[in-house]
C-alpha cells in the first residue's frame, strides 16, 4: 500500500515547478546541517563509488558468479586507495595549519566545515582494521555507512595517538559514554578494568560532564562504581590522584581523594582556571543566564511544552514535568532558538556558552567542553592537545555538547558505553603491538 507521505510527495513534484522543488530541497538540507557531520558525509560519498562499481550487488542473480573473496578484495583495494587519498588531504591540511593558511587547503575547499587536526589520521590502516571486524568490503547491498566511517575515524585517531607516543590524558563524557543515559557507573561495568589499566600506565583520566553539581556527593552517586574501584585498587596513591571530574562543562573541578567519604574533593577555582576564564565577569554570567532563561520560557510557551525552568549557579535549563517527555524535534528547536538568541546578543559574543540537548532536557551552561578539556590539560601541568583524547557521544554541530571539544584535543565519537569498551580495547591492543615492535 502506498503511504500517504509518498502520495503527498508525488503531488508536490507534480504541481510545483522544478526550481521551487530544488529551492525547497536546499532549505531542507540547510535545516538538517546541524544533524550532520560534513566530513563523514563527504567520505561516505567517496566510498559509494567503488561500492557501486566493484561490489556488484546484482551478481547474486547471475549464473556464473565471481568468487566472493575476489569481489571483496577488489572492493577493499579501492576503498583503501580512497582512504589513503583522504589521509594525504588531511596531512596537507595540517601543513596549511602550521603555515597559518588552513583556509586555503584542498580539504577546506572540498569540505568547508572541516576544523582543526591535532594529529595525522591513519585512515588506510584504520580501514583495514575495521574491515576485519565489520566486513565492509564483503557487503553487496549495504554501502559503507555513516557509522562505519565514524568508527574508522576513531580507529585512525587512536592509531595515530598510540604510535606517536604515550597517551597522556583521556577525558570522557558521562551519559551514553560511560553509562546509559540517565544511569550511573555501576560496580560491574566492563569499563572499570580498562580505565584502571589506562591509569596504571600513567594516563590521566578526566570525566568532563554537563552535570553541574557543587557538592561531591552528587558526582559520587553517578560515578560510585568507578570511584570505589579506584579507591579499592592496588594503584599507588600518585596514580589514583590522576582521576578528576570536571562538572558543568567547565565550572566545577573535583579530584580523587582517598580520605573523603565520597572519594572526591573540590579544587578551588584559583588552582585550575585558565587565564582567559579568570576574565569572565560575574555580571556577564548573570546577564547571559537571564537572557537564556527568557528564550527557554518563550520556547516552553510557543511549543506548548509540559516543562519547567531549572536555574543553577552557572546554568539554566528546561526539564519535563513528572510523567512527561519532550519529543526530539521540540528539543532541537529549543536548542537552536536559544543558541541563536544568545549568539546575536552582546553578552553572547563576550562570554562562551553551550546550549545542548540532554536527551529529555535542554540546558545552557557557561563555557563549554573545549574549556573543560583545556582546564583538565592545565590542571595536569599543560598536557598537549595532540596527547589528549576526548571520548563522547554528541558531536553534531548544534545541541551536542561534545562538539566543542574538537577545538581542544583529538576526539573519538562513540554511540554507546559498549563502543567505549571497544575503543579502549583498541587502545590496549595497539599499545601491545607498539611494545612488541620496540623490544
Amino acid at each position: 500500500m502506498t503511504s500517504r507521505y509518498r502520495v503527498e510527495c508525488r503531488r508536490f513534484n507534480l504541481f510545483f515547478p522544478a526550481q521551487f522543488r530544488e529551492a525547497n530541497s536546499s532549505i531542507k538540507d540547510a535545516l538538517k546541517t546541524h544533524r550532520r557531520d560534513q566530513l563523514i558525509e563527504w567520505i561516505k560519498g567517496l566510498l559509494a563509488v567503488p561500492f557501486v562499481l566493484h561490489s556488484q550487488p546484482t551478481a547474486i542473480f547471475e549464473p556464473l558468479r565471481e568468487p566472493a573473496e575476489n569481489t571483496a578484495l577488489a572492493a577493499q583495494r579501492r576503498y583503501v586507495e580512497i582512504m589513503r587519498d583522504v589521509e594525504e588531504l588531511i596531512n596537507d591540511h595540517i601543513a596549511h595549519q602550521r603555515a597559518g593558511t588552513h583556509d586555503r587547503s584542498k580539504l577546506k575547499l572540498l569540505v568547508p566545515s572541516v576544523g582543526i587536526f591535532f594529529t595525522p589520521l591513519l585512515l588506510h590502516d584504520a580501514f583495514i582494521y575495521q574491515d576485519t571486524r565489520r566486513f565492509i568490503s564483503w557487503r553487496r547491498f549495504v554501502a559503507p555507512s555513516f557509522n562505519d566511517i565514524r568508527l574508522i575515524l576513531n580507529t585512525a585517531q587512536v592509531m595515530s595517538l598510540v604510535r606517536s607516543g604515550p597517551l597522556d590524558l583521556v577525558t570522557f563524557d558521562g551519559d551514553v559514554t560511560l553509562y546509559d543515559d540517565g544511569g550511573s557507573f555501576a560496580p560491574d561495568s566492563p569499563l572499570l578494568p580498562r580505565i584502571i589499566d589506562l591509569m596504571r600506565k600513567g594516563t590521566k583520566i578526566g570525566i568532563v560532564t554537563a552535570a553541574g553539581y557543587t557538592v561531591a556527593r552528587r558526582y559520587y552517586e553517578r560515578l560510585h562504581g568507578l570511584l570505589d574501584a579506584v579507591h579499592d585498587s592496588d594503584l599507588p596513591s600518585t596514580l589514583k590522584a590522576n582521576l578528576i571530574v570536571l562538572g558543568g562543562e567547565s565550572s566545577y573541578l573535583f579530584k580523587f581523594s582517598e580520605g573523603e567519604p565520597d572519594r572526591l574533593k573540590m579544587v578551588p577555582r584559583d588552582e585550575w582556571l585558565l587565564d582567559e576564564m579568570r576574565m569572565w565577569q560575574e555580571s556577564d554570567i548573570t546577564e547571559l543566564l537571564d537572557l537564556a532563561e527568557l528564550a527557554l520560557k518563550d520556547c516552553l510557551v510557543s511549543l506548548r511544552l509540559d516543562g519547567q525552568i531549572l536555574r543553577k549557579e552557572r546554568a539554566v535549563g528546561i526539564i519535563p514535568l513528572p510523567g512527561h517527555k519532550f519529543c526530539r524535534e521540540a528539543l532541537e528547536e529549543t536548542v537552536l532558538v536559544t543558541q541563536k538568541v544568545l549568539e546575536l546578543s552582546p553578552v553572547g559574543r563576550r562570554l562562551p556558552f553551550c546550549a545542548f540537548n540532554g536527551g529529555n532536557d535542554v540546558f545552557v551552561d557557561i563555557g563549554d567542553k573545549s574549556w573543560g578539556v583545556r582546564a583538565c590539560q592545565h590542571f595536569f601541568h599543560g598536557i598537549d592537545a595532540s596527547r589528549t583524547l576526548h571520548v563522547g557521544d554528541q558531536f553534531l554541530s548544534a545541541g551536542a555538547n561534545d562538539f566543542k571539544a574538537r577545538l581542544a584535543c583529538t576526539t573519538a565519537w562513540i554511540a554507546s558505553p559498549a563502543e567505549t569498551v571497544n575503543l579502549l580495547d583498541e587502545i590496549a591492543d595497539l599499545d601491545r603491538l607498539v611494545e612488541r615492535k620496540n623490544r
